[in-house]
């Protein structure tokens, strides 16, 4: 049952080559977006894993920007709380930021001091994981605010990239694996 759900996920994404930039293999979530029956497979898929995974979530805190497709409605069948990590600049009030090294430049993320309170138990979402860089930060930002990061989350990981290596003690889960 489960590699049906799986297939019905995986053949909503679709490869873009040199795309942001040359050499780089884009994975397009947006026909997963288009089909609201395998957008709910893909919810059902990681609600089923976090359930079955953790007895208490606190928080999902999704990465700007299709984090913040895939966490709220995740937190809302979890019945928790969402949160967002945006990029520097589009947060209003105090915010912990770090920076960090993407596959192809550098940037910075940000959070509301307050998001969440120590000891907090958060699950981070994102699209994807590639080299692991925007991943590592938004722990970083978890770590400054002393909530407990219990797992990163992913729809999918480039294996080749070699990312999860990076997130080191941090449990990490993808749906989808690629090389």
């Amino acid at each position: 049952m489960n590699e049906e759900r799986l297939r019905r996920v995986r053949e909503r994404v679709r490869p873009f080559r040199d795309f942001p930039v040359p050499g780089v293999l884009f994975r397009d979530i947006s026909p997963l977006l288009k089909d609201p029956a395998a957008f709910r497979t893909l919810i059902d898929l990681l609600e089923d894993h976090l359930r079955a995974s953790f007895p208490q979530i606190d928080f999902i805190a999704g990465l700007d920007s299709r984090g913040f497709l895939i966490g709220p409605p995740l937190a809302q069948r979890l019945g928790v709380g969402f949160v967002p990590i945006r990029k520097k600049g589009k947060l209003p009030g105090p915010t912990e930021s770090v920076s960090y090294s993407l596959e192809y430049g550098k940037a910075e993320l940000e959070i509301q001091s307050d998001a969440v309170e120590p000891g907090q138990k958060v699950i981070i979402v994102d699209d994807l994981l590639a080299t692991g860089g925007t991943m590592c930060a938004a722990c970083e930002l978890m770590k400054r605010l002393k909530a407990e990061v219990l797992e990163c989350l992913v729809i999918i990981e480039l294996k080749l990239l070699k990312g999860s290596e990076k997130l080191k003690s941090v449990p990490f889960y993808s749906l989808l694996q690629y090389d």
